[in-house]
């Protein structure tokens, strides 16, 4: 599984302790800085995957830090963490090449959600080895059984994860009931089955929504998880 790597600014104790905690609870590798000058001697000397830069630091802030990160690197995601709310920081933050600015207090979720948007911008291969996917507006997560947006968490059992994730490893691929039935419990007897039209029925429910994708269920044969390309 491939490990993503977090340059973190933050000199705020109690916010730093928290927002790393979080990020290393979702498998991120987080090296936490907390003045501009010790994080741009520490991003000179490692390789990291995306940074989360605090503005107002001491030594130097955290404009001037993305403004030197960006010498040296033009393609790493950046993202601010700011109390400073006024529109005229929002846009010199993007215009000094941040992909989003995200105002304090924010909320844990987004902030996952924003890095995950990125790393798999940047990093497409690898995104999909961490055991992330997309599927419609969700981002699903088969480590932890969840689909989840902003605004949204949707927790699957472990059965219905691991079908999901079958069908996304397959998709517009016809896979027959005793394939998914062996791939998930090693058998194909009748309880089983019953169970698997169980799951497909919930997760048929879960994506009703998400126009393009649909599930299949192919007479005698099995069944094809359609994504519209």
């Amino acid at each position: 599984m491939a490990i993503f790597r977090i340059l973190y600014t933050e000199d705020d104790e109690t916010l730093a302790f928290l927002t790393k905690d979080n990020l290393e609870q979702n498998h991120y590798t987080i090296t936490h800085c907390n003045d501009g000058q010790i994080a741009l001697e520490t991003f000179k000397n490692n390789t990291f995957d995306i940074c989360i830069l605090d503005i107002m630091m001491p030594k130097i802030d955290g404009f001037e830090l993305a403004t030197a990160i960006r010498k040296l690197n033009s393609d790493i995601p950046i993202i601010f963490l700011s109390a400073k709310t006024l529109k005229e920081d929002r846009i010199k933050g993007l215009k000094l090449g941040a992909d989003d600015y995200l105002v304090k207090p924010f909320s844990i979720e987004e902030l996952l959600l924003k890095i995950e948007i990125f790393l798999k911008r940047s990093h497409k291969n690898n995104f999909e080895e961490k055991n992330l996917y997309t599927v419609g507006k969700y981002l699903f997560d088969t480590k932890n059984y969840v689909l989840f947006t902003i605004d949204e968490k949707i927790k699957l059992t472990k059965r219905e994860s691991e079908l999901l994730k079958l069908f996304l490893d397959n998709k517009n691929v016809v896979l027959k009931r005793e394939e998914i039935l062996k791939s998930l419990w090693g058998d194909d007897d009748y309880f089983m089955g019953r169970s698997l039209d169980v799951f497909i029925s919930r997760l048929r429910k879960i994506l009703a929504n998400e126009n393009g994708i649909s599930i299949e269920n192919l007479h005698g044969i099995g069944f094809r998880f359609s994504v519209e390309l």
